[in-house]
Formats: C-alpha cells, sequence, structure tokens
C-alpha cells in the first residue's frame, strides 16, 4: 500500500494549513492552558520535546510517551472540533474522495482482522467509538451478521450517515454515554487515542461500559515510529492541535493495565513508515540524513520492503495496534 492510495498529499498539506489558521483563532486564549502529567505512566518528570504551530511538546522521561504540554482547555477543542473551516475540509475535501479507497485498503481488511479474533465468538454487542461514515461498521457486518453493531459518533451529520445506513448510533461522546454499563462485549476506537483531551478519563469510560472480560481494540499513532523518527517536526503526523498524545506500545500498555486492563496485544502492523519518509525525500523540502537518501536512491524495491517488513515486525511502526481485556 502506497500513502497516495489513501490520501492526496496536497489536500493533507492544505488541511494542515488551515489546522494551523484555525488554531491561531480556537486557541488564542494561552489562559486556559494547562501543564499535565505524563498521560501514559502520570510522571512529571518531562522534558521540552519540540515546539509546532505554537504548540510544545514534552517528552516523559519515564516512558518516552511525548504530549502537548501545556495543554489547551476542552472547551477550546470543543469549539474547534465542531466550528472550525478545516473540520469541514477535512470532511468534505479530504476524506470523502477517498473515502472508497480506504473502505478497501484500511476498514475491510480492518474488519477481517477483529472478525477472525473473534472467530469462536458469537452474538456480541460491539460498539465502534467514534464511528464516523460507519464503513468499519458496514464491513465487519457484511463478515459477520451475527454481531449487534453500534456506532458511538457525536457528530450530528456522520451520526445520520450511519443511521441511514441502518447502524443502531448512540449519538453522542462516549463520556456522556448513559444506560449502557457493561453491556458491551467490544469496544473499537481506531485513529482517535491521539486525539483524546483525557486519555484516562476515556479509558475508565470504556471499562465502565465493558462486560467482565470484554475486549477494547484501538489504534493510534505510536511516538517511537519509524517515520516519526526520521522526520521529526516535519512529519506530518505531528500536527496540533490536533495529534496531542503520542504513545507506544510500552507506555500504552502502562496506562491500560493502572485502568483495569490487561494487555493482550501491542503491535505496530503500519505499512507506509518508508513510503511517508520517501515521498518527503522526493516531494518535501524535508533535507534526511544521508543514510535515508542513499537507500531512497539506489535500494531495490524488493528491499525497500522487507526494509518496511522489518520495521513492522520490530515493533517500529508508526501505525500502532493495542488490544486489552477488561479485568
Amino acid at each position: 500500500m502506497k500513502e497516495s492510495e489513501i490520501r492526496n498529499r496536497e489536500v493533507f498539506k492544505k488541511y494542515l494549513e488551515l489546522s494551523a489558521k484555525d488554531a491561531e483563532v480556537y486557541f488564542a486564549d494561552r489562559s486556559l492552558f494547562s501543564n499535565i502529567n505524563c498521560p501514559a505512566c502520570q510522571s512529571s518528570e518531562v522534558t521540552f520535546f519540540l515546539k509546532k504551530n505554537d504548540f510544545t511538546y514534552s517528552e516523559c522521561l519515564k516512558c518516552s510517551t511525548f504530549f502537548v504540554n501545556p495543554r489547551p482547555s476542552l472547551e477550546q477543542y470543543d469549539k474547534f472540533y465542531s466550528d472550525s473551516p478545516s473540520t469541514s475540509y477535512w470532511v468534505n475535501n479530504f476524506f470523502k474522495p477517498v473515502m472508497e479507497a480506504r473502505r478497501e485498503k484500511i476498514f475491510k481488511p480492518r474488519a477481517e482482522y477483529i472478525s477472525n479474533f473473534l472467530i469462536n465468538d458469537k452474538n456480541l454487542v460491539i460498539g465502534d467509538v467514534g464511528a464516523g461514515f460507519g464503513l468499519f461498521l458496514e464491513e465487519l457486518g457484511k463478515i459477520r451478521s451475527d454481531f449487534q453493531l453500534i456506532a458511538i459518533e457525536p457528530s450530528k451529520e456522520m451520526a445520520q450517515i450511519c443511521t441511514d445506513k441502518g447502524i443502531e448510533v448512540i449519538p453522542t461522546l462516549i463520556e456522556d454515554v448513559t444506560g449502557y454499563d457493561e453491556k458491551f462485549d467490544v469496544l473499537l476506537a481506531f485513529e482517535l487515542f491521539e486525539h483524546l483531551h483525557n486519555p484516562e478519563g476515556f479509558l475508565r469510560k470504556i471499562h465502565q461500559l465493558l462486560k467482565p472480560g470484554g475486549i477494547l481494540f484501538f489504534t493510534t499513532l505510536n511516538g517511537l515510529g519509524f517515520d516519526i523518527g526520521v522526520l521529526g517536526e516535519k512529519s506530518n503526523s505531528i500536527a496540533p492541535p490536533h495529534h496531542i498524545n503520542f504513545f507506544n506500545p510500552q507506555s500504552a500498555g502502562l496506562l491500560l493495565e493502572v485502568n483495569g486492563f490487561e494487555v493482550i496485544e501491542a503491535s505496530t502492523p503500519g505499512k507506509l513508515d518508508w513510503d511517508i519518509v520517501e515521498t518527503s525525500i522526493t516531494s518535501d523540502d524535508f533535507i534526511p540524513e544521508r543514510i535515508w537518501k542513499i537507500i531512497s536512491k539506489y535500494a531495490s524495491p524488493e528491499s525497500k520492503k522487507k526494509l518496511q517488513n522489518w520495521i513492522s515486525e520490530s515493533n517500529m511502526s508508526s501505525h500502532m495496534r493495542i488490544v486489552g481485556r477488561k479485568k
């Protein structure tokens, strides 16, 4: 898979530019920002990591998580995500044109993975937190008709899209869900943890909604991942105000364990790390270390494929998958 197959690079860059401009408006009042401890291990031992778009990231000296600190208020984020022009641009200009490609390349394989993981389970209640357009639940429903599938989606527009597709919807933030304690066998959260204002509070709510022994699947960015490490502040993944938490396989495991989960899997099955780096070398103003230019220019396609496989298998991809079981 290539990065170009799932996102138009120029449209994505435009989206990031709009987000940076919106940040100047919606996060202008810095008096509402506050210093926080590490969102993974709660350590106060942190150091400066980098600054981008006038947002500062700290790195935890204990678990290597890096995160926006000081952190804007939740109210600032609520207004940003509900009102900002860049949010509308993301939906209409970035996501919708590549929606079907993402269905084939991302959501269908994801549904197959979940189905295989749950192959011996029947009649489960499964919730997708931040279900968006409902693509994942559509694909999972094609494979497993015995599952009860529920979209947990706060956006009125996207909740209605899911409803129109015949998907059951809880139209609110998961933190505000009531009447569903210990109702879910499985909860899923894809590309959400990097955005969470309060990851620990989110996990406590997930724990409350899951049945005993229930499963949480989530994917997020790995702050120790290859393309993020090579590109540094030039990485499009480091995109404040959107991406504010960068856990890693070890620190994500710590976060789950202190919130009542047993870690079943902490892996990095990403496929795009080298492609993202090579595209930055050939298309952007990124000036890499000489070794990466050498690999880009002289290594064979097969060698580059082997490099990507090694990155993923060594838990060094920037795309991370975590599976936990409620104790």
